[in-house]
């Protein structure tokens, strides 16, 4: 995934500005697909640049409010229906776990009980984040719950797994 396609598929929704983006990807996209407040803004030139969005509005003080042209819109579907997910092949945590046998077991444990650590924070954010948000039946409420999801149960299945993996420790 892109940020450009993650501006795109907010800007799906309804027109907003870059603050207002900004603080969606912060309630909805941040555990997905982190983006910094300069990174979104240089992303909206390029894409006002490229015909993708359009200032469809323009306030004070500078504030500019992006809609999705029709053929954002034909970038947006062509990237969700034709491209094929990039496959994650690199994963700091697991390269650690490979050589966890350089340590001394106590060592190896205390990583693996960090990681459930780390884990079980991040669920407990997702699930405050979850309970905070007054979900509704528009597609990005709808879809934003089934993302979610998967993150509760990733960050309950790597919990779970850091456990049991200290005990496999010698």
């Amino acid at each position: 995934m892109s940020l450009r396609h993650a501006l795109l598929g907010l800007l799906s929704e309804r027109p907003a500005s870059g603050y207002d983006l900004l603080k969606r990807f912060d309630t909805s996209l941040a555990n997905v697909w982190p983006a910094t407040q300069s990174q979104i803004y240089t992303e909206l030139t390029k894409l006002a640049g490229t015909g993708l969005i359009t200032v469809a509005a323009e306030g004070p003080r500078g504030r500019k409010e992006y809609a999705l042209t029709d053929e954002g819109l034909i970038e947006l579907r062509h990237w969700l229906t034709e491209t094929k997910p990039q496959r994650t092949t690199r994963s700091d945590v697991l390269l650690r776990v490979f050589f966890l046998g350089v340590l001394e077991p106590e060592q190896g444990r205390a990583y693996l009980a960090d990681l459930a650590g780390q884990s079980a924070e991040a669920h407990d954010e997702l699930r405050a984040l979850a309970d905070s948000i007054d979900w509704d039946d528009d597609d990005l409420s709808v879809h934003g719950r089934i993302a979610l999801e998967y993150g509760l149960r990733f960050h309950e299945m790597r919990r779970e797994w850091a456990a049991w993996a200290a005990g496999q420790l010698k």
